[in-house]
């Protein structure tokens, strides 16, 4: 699987944490990955680490995002744009694989894929100022 479709997945799971928690979030990756076709269980079980991954670190990652955007708290964020920034930001600071470029350049691409219009430059100026 591409690591762009691994961010996809990972970036929906996060999503669907804003809205369930504990085995109802788990319940709802399964009936998640039970829609896709073609999709293998070793790559279900990466996602799935993935996004637990960037949960475990929200406390730290939400508080370094609400450093760097001005006036702004990650609480006041669209869901989307949150889910987003997360995962982005874990791949910056956490993911050893992922140079800082890529994941801003692939946040932003979520962005205006899932999200609203002005998005993509509200992501892309948060995660500028990491790299």
């Amino acid at each position: 699987m591409k690591r762009t479709d691994v961010r996809k997945y990972t970036f929906k799971l996060l999503y669907l944490s804003e809205f369930y928690q504990g085995e109802e979030l788990q319940n709802q990756y399964d009936i998640y990955f039970a829609e896709l076709e073609d999709i293998k269980e070793k790559d279900i079980a990466e996602i799935k680490a993935r996004a637990q991954s960037v949960l475990d670190k929200t406390e730290q990652i939400d508080a370094a995002l609400n450093d760097a955007s001005v006036n702004w708290s990650v609480d006041r964020m669209n869901k989307v744009d949150k889910a987003i920034l997360r995962l982005a930001y874990y791949e910056i600071e956490f993911d050893g694989e992922v140079p800082g470029k890529v994941a801003v350049n692939e946040a932003v691409e979520l962005a205006k894929k899932y999200s609203s219009d002005n998005s993509p430059a509200f992501v892309n100026g948060i995660l500028s100022k990491y790299i």
